[in-house]
Protein backbone atom coordinates (compact mmCIF):
# COMPACT_ATOMS: atom_id res chain seq x y z
CA UNK A 1 0.00 0.00 0.00
CA UNK A 2 3.03 2.28 0.14
CA UNK A 3 3.16 5.15 -2.30
CA UNK A 4 5.58 5.22 -5.24
CA UNK A 5 7.58 7.94 -3.45
CA UNK A 6 8.00 5.70 -0.41
CA UNK A 7 8.90 2.74 -2.63
CA UNK A 8 11.64 4.90 -4.19
CA UNK A 9 13.05 5.53 -0.72
CA UNK A 10 12.87 1.81 0.09
CA UNK A 11 14.70 0.95 -3.15
CA UNK A 12 17.40 3.52 -2.39
CA UNK A 13 17.81 2.06 1.10
CA UNK A 14 18.19 -1.42 -0.43
CA UNK A 15 20.93 -0.05 -2.66
CA UNK A 16 22.79 1.68 0.18
CA UNK A 17 24.79 -0.90 2.14
CA UNK A 18 25.94 1.21 5.04
CA UNK A 19 23.64 2.70 7.67
CA UNK A 20 25.70 5.92 7.63
CA UNK A 21 24.86 6.31 3.92
CA UNK A 22 21.19 5.71 4.70
CA UNK A 23 21.35 8.24 7.52
CA UNK A 24 22.85 10.84 5.14
CA UNK A 25 20.13 10.03 2.61
CA UNK A 26 17.43 10.70 5.21
CA UNK A 27 19.09 14.04 6.03
CA UNK A 28 19.23 14.88 2.31
CA UNK A 29 15.50 14.14 2.03
CA UNK A 30 14.91 16.59 4.86
CA UNK A 31 17.06 19.26 3.24
CA UNK A 32 15.04 18.94 0.03
CA UNK A 33 11.75 19.64 1.85
CA UNK A 34 10.41 23.17 1.77
CA UNK A 35 10.62 24.90 5.15
CA UNK A 36 7.39 25.42 7.05
CA UNK A 37 6.45 29.08 7.30
CA UNK A 38 7.17 30.40 10.80
CA UNK A 39 3.54 31.55 11.05
CA UNK A 40 2.51 27.86 10.97
CA UNK A 41 4.87 26.89 13.79
CA UNK A 42 2.28 27.23 16.50
CA UNK A 43 1.30 25.19 19.54
CA UNK A 44 -1.55 23.76 17.44
CA UNK A 45 0.82 22.29 14.86
CA UNK A 46 3.55 21.25 17.29
CA UNK A 47 3.87 17.50 17.80
CA UNK A 48 4.20 16.59 21.46
CA UNK A 49 6.37 13.63 22.40
CA UNK A 50 9.33 14.49 20.18
CA UNK A 51 12.74 15.32 21.63
CA UNK A 52 13.19 17.92 18.88
CA UNK A 53 10.75 20.63 17.92
CA UNK A 54 8.39 19.21 15.28
CA UNK A 55 5.46 20.82 13.52
CA UNK A 56 2.96 19.13 11.19
CA UNK A 57 0.37 21.15 9.31
CA UNK A 58 -2.25 18.94 7.60
CA UNK A 59 -3.38 19.88 4.10
CA UNK A 60 -6.62 18.25 3.01
CA UNK A 61 -8.43 18.32 -0.30
CA UNK A 62 -12.06 17.35 -0.01
CA UNK A 63 -14.02 16.02 2.93
CA UNK A 64 -14.68 12.73 4.63
CA UNK A 65 -12.93 9.40 4.10
CA UNK A 66 -12.13 10.10 0.43
CA UNK A 67 -10.41 13.45 1.13
CA UNK A 68 -6.85 13.54 -0.17
CA UNK A 69 -4.32 13.82 2.64
CA UNK A 70 -1.11 15.81 2.59
CA UNK A 71 0.88 17.74 5.13
CA UNK A 72 3.71 20.19 5.52
CA UNK A 73 6.21 19.64 8.28
CA UNK A 74 9.38 20.94 9.80
CA UNK A 75 11.80 20.37 12.65
CA UNK A 76 14.77 22.05 14.23
CA UNK A 77 16.81 18.83 13.79
CA UNK A 78 17.99 17.76 10.32
CA UNK A 79 17.53 14.02 10.88
CA UNK A 80 13.98 14.67 12.10
CA UNK A 81 13.28 16.81 9.01
CA UNK A 82 14.39 13.76 7.04
CA UNK A 83 12.06 11.49 9.01
CA UNK A 84 9.23 13.94 8.28
CA UNK A 85 10.13 13.66 4.57
CA UNK A 86 9.97 9.85 4.82
CA UNK A 87 6.54 10.06 6.46
CA UNK A 88 5.46 12.54 3.80
CA UNK A 89 6.45 10.03 1.11
CA UNK A 90 4.44 7.37 2.94
CA UNK A 91 1.23 9.35 3.44
CA UNK A 92 0.97 12.26 0.99
CA UNK A 93 -1.62 11.86 -1.73
CA UNK A 94 -3.43 9.00 -0.01
CA UNK A 95 -7.09 9.22 0.84
CA UNK A 96 -7.84 9.73 4.51
CA UNK A 97 -9.35 6.24 4.51
CA UNK A 98 -6.11 4.76 3.15
CA UNK A 99 -3.99 6.76 5.62
CA UNK A 100 -5.76 4.87 8.39
CA UNK A 101 -4.96 1.51 6.74
CA UNK A 102 -1.22 2.12 6.47
CA UNK A 103 0.87 0.17 8.96
CA UNK A 104 3.56 2.79 9.40
CA UNK A 105 5.58 0.65 11.80
CA UNK A 106 5.79 -2.18 9.25
CA UNK A 107 6.59 0.17 6.36
CA UNK A 108 9.30 1.98 8.32
CA UNK A 109 10.71 -1.37 9.47
CA UNK A 110 11.36 -2.15 5.80
CA UNK A 111 13.85 0.73 5.88
CA UNK A 112 15.52 -0.57 9.03
CA UNK A 113 14.78 2.67 10.83
CA UNK A 114 13.46 0.86 13.88
CA UNK A 115 16.88 -0.73 14.38
CA UNK A 116 18.95 2.45 14.00
CA UNK A 117 17.01 5.25 15.66
CA UNK A 118 17.46 6.15 19.30
CA UNK A 119 14.50 5.45 21.56
CA UNK A 120 13.79 9.20 21.69
CA UNK A 121 13.73 9.44 17.88
CA UNK A 122 11.56 6.31 17.65
CA UNK A 123 9.13 7.84 20.14
CA UNK A 124 9.12 11.01 18.05
CA UNK A 125 8.29 9.09 14.88
CA UNK A 126 5.45 7.34 16.72
CA UNK A 127 4.19 10.74 17.90
CA UNK A 128 4.25 12.08 14.32
CA UNK A 129 2.41 9.01 13.03
CA UNK A 130 -0.07 9.40 15.88
CA UNK A 131 -0.73 13.02 14.90
CA UNK A 132 -1.23 12.05 11.23
CA UNK A 133 -3.61 9.24 12.19
CA UNK A 134 -5.53 11.54 14.58
CA UNK A 135 -6.09 14.08 11.80
CA UNK A 136 -7.18 11.31 9.41
CA UNK A 137 -9.53 9.85 11.99
CA UNK A 138 -11.12 13.23 12.62
CA UNK A 139 -11.60 13.94 8.91
CA UNK A 140 -12.91 10.43 8.18
CA UNK A 141 -15.67 11.05 10.70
Amino acid sequence: MASPAFEDIAETFDFLDDWEDRYRHVIDLGRAMPALDDALKTPGTRVEGCASQVWIQPVLEGEGPQAKFDFMGDSDAMIVRGLIAVLHALYAGQTVSDVLKIDAQAELARLGLDEHLSSQRSNGVRAMVGRIRAVATEVAG
